[in-house]
């Protein structure tokens, strides 16, 4: 794919030593000039190194050392935002009363909206931000099954083997999404509109990669993936009667009918099988799953309220 549009000094500096492969020194110095999303972006680009290729950028700078120091740095200054938003629970176990307690963050709903008000150009707008994910979706969490012990890992893999289609690659869950995205008249190239994405959207990818590439965070990884599941089955249930309602294609519909029955059982088996399983061989992780299942419902309602604060903007506009 292309390097994406620069958003401030240090996107402009980073990707012009990418295509040029001048020494990298210059980056570092332009990151205290960076604004959120200039070190969103580049955070978010220093990551697509390790799972895809840029048009005019050398496979071999995925281990650069200075690139790693700055994605180093980056993370850090990321993670230490979402974990000053979090507070540990007390007094709970994350397997017994996981449930209860995602149904105590209820936030904003997206999906409650395209079910009963969104517009067709809404939709395909929330389509555009939701391919950065979607068309990747569940890699970031692949990184994790080699980290782990028996009893998560082959859970993680169950888990995985639906993600991934069960040996069919036509029901890959990207694959999926790529077809509503063709059906629906966008482009599902990889990052295609990753020019259109706010910062919200942004974080919340770089999130996921920062628990999926670092394994000192499988914990947050496979918390951020317990709740992520937890909360996909009703709203794919309302995208699925929204879409409909706008008279979308079959192909956009599926993707998300796919995930009503499925992430139904998901859900029990990250929490029971996998996390379980995690907290079996190392109970000194329960408060990284903590952490990252609080930071996957937290970023969530942060897009949502973003999106959602926009869309009634330019309803009140028109």
């Amino acid at each position: 794919m292309d390097l994406p549009t620069p958003r401030g000094p240090l996107t402009e500096t980073l990707f012009g030593a990418l295509r040029s492969g001048d020494d990298f020194f210059a980056v570092l110095t332009a990151l205290p000039d960076a604004d959120p999303g200039d070190s969103a972006l580049a955070l978010w680009v220093l990551h697509q190194l390790h799972y895809r290729d840029f048009t005019g950028v050398p496979d071999d700078l995925e281990w650069d050392a200075q690139l790693l120091r700055l994605r180093g740095l980056l993370e850090r200054d990321l993670e230490q935002r979402l974990r000053s938003r979090f507070t540990a629970p007390t007094g709970l176990g994350f397997v017994a009363d996981f449930f209860d307690w995602v149904a105590e963050h209820d936030g904003a709903s997206i999906a409650a909206h395209v079910h009963r008000d969104a517009t067709r150009e809404q939709v395909l707008e929330l389509t555009r931000m939701r391919s950065i994910y979607h068309l990747m979706e569940t890699d970031p969490t692949a990184w994790v099954v080699p980290r782990l012990g028996v009893r998560a890992k082959a859970g993680l893999m169950e888990l995985l083997y639906d993600e991934y289609g069960a040996g069919d690659p036509n029901r890959l869950h990207h694959h999926l999404y790529a077809r509503g995205m063709e059906a629906s008249g966008l482009d599902a190239s990889y990052g295609a509109y990753i020019d259109e994405v706010p910062l919200e959207v942004l974080e919340q990818n770089n999130a996921q990669s920062l628990f999926g590439l670092n394994r000192r965070l499988r914990g947050a990884a496979l918390g951020h993936l317990a709740a992520f599941e937890a909360t996909s089955s009703l709203p794919s249930s309302r995208m699925v009667q929204g879409l409909e309602r706008l008279g979308f294609p079959r192909e956009y519909v599926d993707y998300y009918a796919e995930h009503v029955e499925a992430d139904a059982v998901h859900e029990q088996v990250a929490v029971h099988v996998i996390c379980g399983g995690l907290l079996a061989d190392e109970p000194q992780l329960e408060g990284d799953l903590w952490f990252g299942a609080f930071t996957a419902l937290d970023l969530e309602d942060r897009v949502a309220r973003s999106v959602l604060a926009r869309w009634e903007s330019q309803e009140a506009v028109a």
